[in-house]
């Protein structure tokens, strides 16, 4: 497979995230929406469950098979074609007049994301090799993300209360159109292999384990402090998105400006460990927040460690996740890694609802009022989550460090294996040195 250089990877960084920000805000900014779209399109309640699931489930479905497309046909191509279907579909949701038309658009778009996403880790690991400049590209990354989700939800309430539910979808449609202009300028060029070769694809379980654990206990989080904020503390949909504010922010600085440092200097593993400790912590707070709570004191604290926490962790996890990932394989991995992430979000997430809503009835029984027994179901809710980081905590300072060369001969620096669909088995895999040099500062030379 051959890699072309982009003209300039700072654009060409800025164009994949910026694709990934707009799968992001898609899967949040819709949820502030969905009332008006059920009153203007007369959905019932059911229907109105797959404005959501409509775009979800293509998106889960297709991130394996879309990551294998761009290793044989060629990662930007795959790319480009996912983002003009997704560009499209946000068009026509935001132009529906019926219900059936925005679930078939929603089909669609989910379809283009996942498409779209499936390359976009692998594209950025090719692009930066090195394991400094890869630290900081991936905290880009993660930081679009976190944000990604915040800014969705405080999005979604603005953007239907001044210009209608119509424009959550439609301002995808010029982000996706300059996208579409820059990206084959400035995208670098993977070309595909279209033999039918098997090659092994080994991936560190534990990275992946770590990953859908971080990802479970962030949506839980999200989860519970929202519902905290509106029917505990009485915030409007308005003010809980302005709350969540101060996390996207640490995210920010601590991924772009600290994580690289640390990753650099350390390695990634330790990074990790001590991220998902803040992060833990956090989330821990959050589960003694009082019912009259105070934002400085009981919520402010919670969103600044939680952010420093996910800041930390998540470039580091990414990188120990990606390690073994080379130019032939790059986009099948980065399938991988989202379906892992997606998969521990939606897990968590039903896990979280389900402890939250049996401990909530049965504080009800027990005769306490409405607001205390919420109370008490989203802070089991939130120390479950934090419990979740813990365990990924513990599985991530298990593993036992190997010597480098054991990682320049390619023996056993990974637990187990994925075998990319259509792709000949190779008995070895052999690493250029740029991508033994990755894997070794990662702090991949570790058992993962």
């Amino acid at each position: 497979m051959t890699v072309h250089p982009p003209r300039s990877r700072g654009l060409a960084l800025a164009v994949l995230c910026a694709m990934q920000l707009m799968i992001i805000l898609d899967g949040n900014v819709v949820a502030l929406a969905l009332p008006a779209i059920q009153s203007d399109l007369d959905l019932s309640p059911n229907a109105l469950a797959w404005v959501v699931n409509a775009y979800l489930i293509p998106f889960g479905l297709l991130l394996l098979p879309a990551g294998r497309l761009g290793d044989v046909f060629g990662r930007r191509r795959v790319f480009l074609i996912g983002l003009a279907v997704f560009t499209a579909a946000s068009l026509a949701c935001g132009l529906a007049t019926s219900a059936l038309a925005l679930l078939a658009s929603r089909v669609v778009q989910g379809a283009g994301g996942a498409v779209a996403s499936a390359v976009i880790l692998g594209m950025i690991v090719t692009a930066y090799p090195g394991p400094g400049e890869q630290a900081r590209a991936l905290g880009i990354f993660s930081f679009v993300s976190a944000a990604g989700a915040s800014i969705g939800l405080l999005g979604g309430g603005v953007v239907t209360s001044t210009l209608g539910w119509p424009w959550t979808f439609l301002v995808n449609v010029p982000i996706g159109l300059a996208a579409l202009v820059l990206a084959p300028y400035v995208v670098p060029v993977v070309a595909g292999s279209r033999a039918r070769r098997r090659t092994r694809l080994r991936v560190a379980w534990r990275p992946h384990v770590t990953a859908a654990l971080i990802f479970a206990a962030g949506f839980g989080f999200q989860f519970t402090t929202a519902l905290y904020l509106q029917n505990v503390l009485g915030y409007s949909a308005m003010s809980a998105g302005l709350a969540f504010l101060p996390t996207p922010i640490v995210i920010g600085a601590v991924s772009l400006w600290v994580a690289p440092g640390l990753v650099a200097r350390f390695g990634a593993r330790p990074v990790l460990v001590a991220g998902l400790g803040l992060f833990a912590a956090g989330i821990g707070l959050l589960s003694r927040a009082p019912v009259d709570g105070s934002y400085t004191v009981d919520l402010l604290p919670v969103f600044l460690v939680a952010g420093l926490g996910f800041g930390v962790a998540m470039p580091a996890v990414t990188m120990l996740a990606m390690a073994n990932a080379t130019p032939d394989n790059a986009g099948f991995a980065s399938g991988v890694v989202n379906t892992v992430q997606q998969a521990g979000a939606v897990a968590g997430l039903a896990t979280l609802t389900a402890i939250a809503a049996a401990r909530t009835r049965g504080v009800l029984a027990d005769g306490v009022d409405v607001t205390a027994a919420l109370r008490d179901g989203y802070g089991l809710a939130a120390a479950v989550a934090a419990g979740f980081l813990l365990v990924g905590l513990v599985v991530t300072a298990s593993a036992r460090r190997r010597q480098a060369a054991s990682v320049e001969d390619g023996a056993g620096d990974v637990d187990g294996h994925v075998r990319a669909a259509g792709m000949p088995e190779q008995a070895t895999h052999a690493r250029t040195p740029g991508e033994d040099q990755t894997v070794a500062r990662a702090g991949a030379h570790e058992v993962l």
